[in-house]
């Protein structure tokens, strides 16, 4: 999948992956899409969640390797 701009928030716990999701994707424009690479099984409930939540578009999610990518599209508009 193509995205527009990627968060690497490997090695973060809690709720930072999905704070520093909040930040990068407030400076992309509506639609865009950002890629978030994480380490913590936890983001596979958090960042869908928070996706829901505040309206942006979890487009994809993938594991392996020990890592777990996510593509968010920005709402807006």
């Amino acid at each position: 999948m193509r995205a527009d701009a990627t968060l690497d928030a490997s090695g973060l716990y809690c709720i930072a992956p999905v704070a520093k999701l909040k930040e990068a994707l407030g400076k992309l424009t509506a639609g865009q899409v950002l890629e978030v690479i994480t380490t913590t099984s936890g983001t596979c409930t958090d960042i869908p969640a928070w996706c829901r939540h505040t309206g942006n578009e979890l487009l994809a999610t993938e594991a392996g390797g020990g890592t777990f990518r996510f593509y968010v599209r920005k709402a807006g508009g």
